[in-house]
């Protein structure tokens, strides 16, 4: 597939995927231009091996200091262009769902916690795609778990500390799965995989079954100090109330299984 098509489809499914979050994109060259000062920039997968994509959901456009959350998505199927499309679904169900909780802290599309033991950052779940053969007691195992708080010491020196007075995000990406003696895990931060905490969720007890089955999920680190002082504020039209307040109703809230999320997402794309 020639460059341009491979953008065109890829921009396509962006703009069809964020309209299910009731997120506006429009093309501008070789950006998705969304609300506020948001965007998604694509940049070509080295090696251009078919159904694999980089996106990265910008922050605030035109600032050079811009928070920028990259990710890495791969889809199957029988065409390069249906590869493609899978490829932004995944990404769109896990990553773009996880940074427009972050943009609206409504609740709506992922979980707000604040983790043990990473002092200072404010953390955003979004929902764990699970896919592959008897994928249920992997999918309710995460339903029950927050992952991230089991990896913090060796996620605290790829993160590093957060800084107050800038609005830095990281962003964490788990994928995990695979079956009994050939299981995998990996966890990405900003982009660059961590051995350590790639380690670490290996040993966790989550399920391995007989049968091939996989799951996906991303977090958001965000500075708390920044977050409560408006620092991504900016970013997309946000309702009037206070940072502060709507972060005490996130942390005095009760927690929605992350599973039931990606039932709903799966639901909102079949158009139910």
């Amino acid at each position: 597939m020639r460059p341009q098509h491979r953008l065109d489809v890829i921009q396509r499914s962006v703009i069809r995927e964020m309209a299910r979050y009731g997120q506006e994109f429009t093309v501008d060259g070789p950006v998705l231009r969304g609300p506020g000062t948001t965007a998604v920039a694509i940049r070509e997968h080295p090696g251009d091996d078919g159904g694999h994509v980089d996106l990265g959901y910008v922050l605030q456009l035109g600032r050079a200091d811009a928070p920028v959350v990259w990710d890495c998505a791969a889809g199957l199927g029988k065409t390069e262009e249906e590869q493609l499309d899978n490829a932004v679904r995944m990404w769109a169900t896990t990553t773009a769902s996880t940074v427009v909780e972050l943009l609206e802290r409504r609740g709506e599309h992922g979980d707000h916690y604040r983790p043990e033991r990473l002092p200072g950052w404010h953390a955003v779940q979004g929902p764990a795609a699970v896919f592959g053969f008897a994928s249920g007691p992997l999918g309710e195992w995460l339903s029950d778990h927050q992952v991230l708080p089991a990896l913090a010491d060796a996620l605290r020196p790829e993160v590093g500390e957060p800084e107050p007075d800038r609005s830095r995000v990281a962003g964490v990406k788990l994928f995990l799965g695979g079956r009994a003696g050939e299981d995998v895990a990996e966890v990405r931060v900003n982009g660059a995989v961590s051995e350590r905490a790639s380690a670490a969720l290996r040993s966790l007890p989550w399920p391995r079954g007989e049968r091939l089955c996989w799951a996906r999920l991303f977090v958001l680190l965000v500075s708390e100090h920044a977050l409560i002082a408006g620092g991504v504020e900016d970013a997309a039209e946000q309702p009037a109330e206070p940072a502060s307040d709507r972060l005490a109703e996130a942390y005095g809230g009760r927690r929605r299984p992350l599973l039931d999320r990606w039932r709903q997402a799966r639901a909102r794309r079949a158009g139910r």
